[in-house]
């Protein structure tokens, strides 16, 4: 049990700190396109729950010994990778737009956010390692 508690614990704490990333980033890339003359939206105002607060939810729900929680979270845990990984293309796609035209500001913007993005993919693909042998051989 006291795995469990400090999985769900670790999973709360990591989901948070990845959401808190992923709204600095669309902050920063708002302000970078508005000194642009882009509107990109706000992102304060534009943002959705979206996955993270869903993932921190359902792991506190797997602290029990039921398998369905822990099935919920492995499902929303799922599409957390697909999601960075298009978002690091993104950074991608950015820093080689950036290099072309010269933009160093938008060069240090994608360098300190792409690794990031990056961190968010390895933690969900280790988190779903983790968790589906446990949730999986349970059922």
């Amino acid at each position: 049990m006291a795995r469990r508690h400090r999985t769900g614990h670790e999973v709360h704490h990591v989901a948070t700190d990845l959401a808190h990333w992923s709204r600095e980033h669309a902050q920063r890339l708002a302000d970078t396109g508005q000194d642009r003359g882009l509107h990109l939206g706000d992102p304060a105002k534009d943002h959705a729950p979206g996955l993270l607060p869903a993932v921190r939810e359902k792991a506190a729900e797997a602290l029990g010994h039921r398998p369905e929680p822990a099935l919920h979270l492995l499902r929303d845990l799922r599409d957390l990778p697909v999601a960075a990984a298009q978002n690091s293309l993104y950074w991608e796609m950015l820093a080689q737009a950036a290099q072309a035209t010269r933009d160093d500001e938008v060069l240090a913007l994608v360098s300190a956010c792409h690794p990031q993005t990056l961190r968010q993919m390895r933690w969900t693909n280790t988190m779903i390692k983790n968790l589906s042998p446990q949730v999986l051989s349970s059922l």
